[in-house]
């Protein structure tokens, strides 16, 4: 059958290799077999001419699903040679794009796609000799160096329905006729000429070329550039109003006249929304969401709404919408309205009312656990009379029928199998907005799609697993005959070393491992700003991965990546100190107040002032009583500079403790000169702050702490030791008094830290967000 098909395939002009990789796609090869045995029944022994072959190909490949109910027509201007070209075809095909119903216009479709328009050799010649003639003396004077393009372009736009490759053997056959054929002249490459010197300009063109991936996300103005910047044309779908172009999207009778009156209400703006159920805290995986759908409604002049799935009551709590909403601001974004799946509530009961007297609905009596997994039998109650299930329903409501003993089912099938999926069940539980109005309360399933419709949302994004879900939207808007969003995916956004399942948080919260959902080991987002994370370098995460289908499981140190991309430009610098070691000079002049830059590599980002006495402190690391070759700080016999300072020290007595470790050092300083500069400087503090710094690592040990086959413990056996670190007796300098809560700076040499909300007004507490650099021996 294959070595069959593989030969009929050829026979049309394929050649024997693409042919083999038709065949390895089933949905494909089953399209072009049926393509060709219409043809073959209307023409018999049209489809082995090789152009007619390749127009059928077309067809089996490119007509869109929404408009296969014209193939029929279409392989019968083919086979007939009454459309010859692929600019006929296409043009035909898009007509009925945006003519996708029956009838068609015939007379309108044909003047359209050019049907019959048979453009003669002698037409194309004199076409092209046309265009030769204009571009003659350029040929002349370059030769094969003038580009054909050109030619071939306008001569495209003189014979918009000729076949493209007759046009261009033409083209061709006529510049060789007025050059002649080429001469070593023209087979030689030109000779390379010497780069004229760069203007100023130019040089500081290419070093932007070059820039690091720090520099590309910040924007002329000076300030980080936004997810939608950062994304640019990524960002490509279909435009409002156009949803019947989009594959898979079901065209009713109805179709048109809707989007028609989709359009009055919306004016062609775009519309998305970010539907989050309120029920727990969001995470790095939503943000992901929120920049999609805010970012692309920014990027197009639209709106965005966010709008709460509460169709749960149970699990629905206050302080998850007020978090959801901080959440979404905080990365940037304002909603355009904030809704709720519940305002809606009385209009979904009616539509389901509605879809049971269409025949599409019934009211159900199997248990939950006969109704999971796929391919079930169907409901011995699937059959029963609409009055009866609108009955049943009115008693569901009303509050007649107990949790479990009903459910309102759909009849359609989800492309993973799943059998008539439930729209409403029964909660004897009060609902947080709408009180004991209801105590029946829809499914996601039934909700989402309408919710969409009612809003005139244009685009539904939506993570991948929600494909499968994709028939039974379009389904449900159709069945009811009310406007139909279109449903994209994309890939979801996983974290190596992380877990961002709700109940599993839980879990790491009530064992006492972490303190809440906001401890910045975690990766919620609430986790994430506590910790110090800008939302612009969330932001800048999450258009760096893209919109993908492919499953994205992203290491930890790529966000940290673009956490110091940001930092880098938006954190003033101080100097603090973490294990402290006390130094005394014994001979500074006076006491001194020294003008710091907040950036170093940016002075016109302001100063900030620290004090220099006799008595200050240094990193003990930043000394040792032996040092060897490579060791460039201070040490017995060997000087170091002052940070900012204009001093270099020596040490001139070492005290120490009972145990024998340095606890003081005594120094003696002078001013740094040519002859006395130093290997290095280092950081310091005099008269400091005391503060508490938390430094973090990985909360887990292996990537995929959920995998049993790496983990068989589970991801709670999988808890990092040292992933958080507390130091409560560290310096920082006096420039960060006053600093609020989430406020962040650079430590010099130690990193980025922000100020953690358990800070109390006589002393502050830091949490240090990413080291300085990638750790090169981290996970």
């Amino acid at each position: 059958m294959a070595t069959d098909l593989v030969d009929l395939f050829v026979s049309i002009g394929l050649s024997e290799q693409k042919a083999k990789e038709t065949l390895k796609n089933e949905q494909l090869s089953n399209n072009l077999k049926h393509v060709i045995d219409e043809g073959e029944k209307r023409a018999p022994g049209a489809v082995r001419n090789k152009d007619v072959g390749k127009l059928l190909y077309n067809i089996a490949t490119k007509l869109k699903t929404q408009i296969r109910c014209h193939q029929s027509l279409l392989i019968k201007y083919i086979v007939q040679k009454q459309m010859t070209s692929e600019a006929q075809l296409n043009a035909a095909m898009d007509y009925l794009l945006h003519h996708p119903l029956e009838p068609v216009n015939i007379a309108e479709l044909e003047a359209e796609s050019g049907v019959g328009v048979v453009v003669s050799p002698e037409e194309i010649e004199s076409a092209v000799e046309v265009v030769i003639n204009k571009y003659k003396q350029e040929l002349l004077a370059d030769r094969y160096r003038f580009s054909p393009g050109i030619i071939l372009g306008e001569c495209r736009g003189k014979l918009k329905w000729a076949d493209g490759k007759r046009v261009k053997n033409e083209v061709d056959m006529q510049i060789l006729d007025l050059l002649g054929p080429k001469t070593d002249a023209d087979l030689e490459k030109p000779p390379k000429q010497k780069a004229a010197k760069p203007t100023k300009k130019e040089s500081q063109k290419t070093a932007e070329s070059a820039a690091t991936s720090a520099e590309m996300c910040i924007g002329e103005d000076g300030h980080v550039k936004s997810f939608t910047e950062l994304m640019g044309d990524a960002l490509r779908f279909h435009k409002t109003g156009e949803n019947y172009k989009t594959d898979g999207y079901v065209i009713t009778p109805n179709t048109m006249n809707i989007l028609k009156e989709h359009l009055k209400v919306t004016g062609g703006t775009v519309f998305t929304r970010f539907p989050p159920e309120p029920n727990g805290i969001l995470h790095i995986g939503h943000a992901k969401a929120i920049n999609f759908n805010f970012g692309i409604a920014r990027k197009t002049g639209g709106h965005c709404y966010l709008r709460y799935d509460d169709t749960n009551p149970e699990k629905e709590e206050e302080k998850f919408f007020t978090g959801i909403r901080d959440m979404v601001e905080w990365l940037g974004y304002t909603p355009y309205k904030i809704t709720h799946a519940s305002d809606n509530f009385q209009q979904l009961y009616e539509y389901a009312v509605d879809l049971i007297k269409r025949g599409h609905a019934y009211v159900c009596h199997q248990k939950q656990e006969e109704v999971k997994g796929y391919n079930n039998p169907d409901s011995p109650w699937r059959d029963r009379p609409i009055e009866e299930s609108l009955r049943l329903f009115e008693d569901m409501k009303k509050g007649k029928l107990q949790e479990g003993e009903a459910t309102l089912r759909m009849k359609t099938t989800l492309e993973e199998g799943k059998k008539d999926p439930v729209a409403y069940r029964i909660k004897f539980t009060p609902h947080h907005r709408s009180g004991d109005t209801w105590c029946i309360y829809p499914t996601y399933d039934y909700t989402h799609c309408l919710c969409d419709s009612l809003e005139n949302i244009t685009h539904s994004l939506c993570t991948k697993e929600f494909q499968s879900r994709r028939s039974s939207y379009y389904w449900l808007c159709n069945a009811l005959d009310v406007y139909c969003p279109v449903q994209w995916e994309y890939a979801r956004l996983n974290l190596n070393y992380a877990v961002v399942s709700k109940r599993k948080i839980a879990k790491l919260i009530n064992s006492g491992i972490v303190r809440d959902w906001d401890d910045p080991r975690l990766f919620t987002l609430t986790a994430l700003r506590r910790r110090g994370f800008p939302p612009e370098a969330v932001n800048i995460f999450c258009a760096k991965v893209g919109v993908t289908m492919a499953q994205t499981v992203i290491d930890p140190t790529m966000l940290e990546s673009c956490v110091r991309d940001v930092l880098n430009v938006t954190a003033p610098r101080v100097m603090a100190v973490l294990e402290p070691l006390k130094v005394t000079i014994s001979n500074l002049p006076e006491d001194l107040n020294i003008t710091v830059p907040n950036f170093p590599a940016d002075e016109k980002k302001g100063f900030h002032t620290v004090p220099f006495r006799k008595t200050f402190y240094i990193e003990q690391e930043d000394f040792r009583e032996d040092a060897d070759k490579q060791y460039k700080r201070l040490a017995v016999n060997q000087p170091v500079g002052l940070r900012h300072s204009g001093y270099v020290i020596k040490v001139d007595k070492v005290i120490k403790d009972n145990s024998g470790k340095p606890c003081e050092l005594l120094v003696s300083c002078e001013k740094v000169t040519d002859s006395n500069k130093p290997k290095a400087f280092i950081h310091w503090v005099s008269d400091p702050l005391s503060c508490e710094v938390r430094l973090y690592e990985l909360l887990f040990l292996h990537k995929n702490p959920e995998d049993p086959a790496v983990v068989p413990g589970g991801f709670l056996t999988d808890i990092n030791p040292d992933s958080m670190k507390v130091i409560s007796d560290a310096m920082v300098d006096q420039s960060v008094k006053g600093a609020k809560v989430f406020d962040k700076f650079q430590f010099e040499r130690n990193g980025f830290f922000s100020v953690d909300p358990d800070s109390i007004a006589d002393k502050l507490v830091f949490n240090r967000t990413v080291t300085l650099k990638e750790d090169p021996g981290k996970k």
